[in-house]
This record gives structure tokens, sequence and C-alpha cells, in this order.
């Protein structure tokens, strides 16, 4: 789940995506790499908040059955995001240099970090650290190493070939990891069902 969540959020068109490129094109693959780096800085507070949040709320079954629910529609949309894209539009008129400030900027201030890890990273890591704290372990690890690594991957192909992004391999690849996050979304939902006795 990790490894698919990663990769998904990795290579998805976005803010951030579409920094990594600008500043690659703009400045080098350097530049661009320090921009995929941020969301290891950015993120943590926001882990760690809502980790300890939702372990707090571990006995009411209500709440996270809901947050599972919302958990399963914010995947399903990101998933349909993903099925329909085209590309990815670069505008390149208002870069600068300071990558991996703009980077950490970026995402500190995208609402997407905070809907994932409050809707379906903390929930996934409360479950996994119940059942065992190596299986949490594997599962942001993998998440990190997949999302950084796709974007820094992404940087270096851009640093050599600008029609990257407008290729079938990429377009292809994003639409079946559409896929695969709506099945999985259906899984949060029916989860968050399953904790709201609905089934």
């Amino acid at each position: 789940m990790g490894t698919v969540l990663g990769l998904s959020a990795g290579l998805a068109p976005g803010p951030l995506l579409a920094l990594v490129i600008s500043e690659t094109l703009q400045h080098d693959i350097r530049s661009g790499v320090k921009v995929a780096l941020a969301p290891i800085v950015t993120d943590l507070p926001i882990i760690i908040s809502t980790v300890f949040i939702l372990s707090k709320l571990s006995d009411f079954h209500s709440i996270l059955g809901i947050i599972s629910l919302i958990g399963g529609l914010f995947i399903l949309y990101l998933g349909y995001q993903e099925i329909r894209t085209r590309g990815v539009e670069m505008n390149l008129a208002e870069r600068r240099s300071r990558s991996f400030t703009k980077g950490v900027l970026a995402n500190a201030l995208s609402p997407h970090p905070y809907l994932f890890w409050f809707t379906v990273g903390a929930p996934t890591m409360t479950r996994a650290m119940n059942q065992d704290s190596g299986i949490a372990s594997v599962f942001i690890i993998s998440f990190y190493v997949f999302l950084v690594g796709s974007k820094i991957a992404l940087a270096i192909l851009v640093g050599r070939s600008r029609s990257l992004f407008s290729s079938h391999g990429y377009l292809y690849t994003l639409r079946t990891l559409g896929f695969v996050l709506c099945f999985m979304a259906f899984i949060l939902l029916r989860d968050g069902l399953h904790l709201l006795k609905f089934i």
C-alpha cells in the first residue's frame, strides 16, 4: 500500500511536481531534486500530530469509520484524476532560484499532505502499529522512498528529455496507478462501513 500510494503521489500532476519540472528546466537536475526532497521535511510534523490524534481515537469506531470513508473518497478522487489526466502543463514564467525553500513552502501550504495523512496515512499507520511496529515502518519507508524517489527520477528524466510528460508511457503509467488507487479506495470505503457497522 505504501509503495502504490507513494508512487502515485510522486508521479501525479500537482503543484510540487510542477515545481520539480520547472526548477529542473530553468536551473538544473540538482534544483529539481531539492524540490523533490521537500516532503521529507514538511510531512514529519503532520505525521506525528495525525498519528497522535488518531491513536487517542482508536476506541471510537464511529469516528474512525467516518475518517476512513472520507479517506476512501479522497483516494477515489485522486484515482479518478489520474485516470483522466492528459499530461502535465508547465508554466515557467515566474520561477526563481532557492529550489528547496520553494519546495518546502509549496508542500506545506498544499492541502493534500494534510488530507492524505489525516484520512489515509495516519489511520493506516495506526492499524499497522496495532499489529506490529515493523509493518508501520515498512509502510512509511516504502511510501517516502517511492514518493521522493519517483520525483527525483522525473527530475533526472526531465533534465534529459523535455517531451517525457506528453509521452504515452507516462500517461499509461498514471492511468494504471489511477485504477489501482480506485481499487484501494473501495477497500477504505468498505473498512469505513464496517467500522460504522453498516456491513
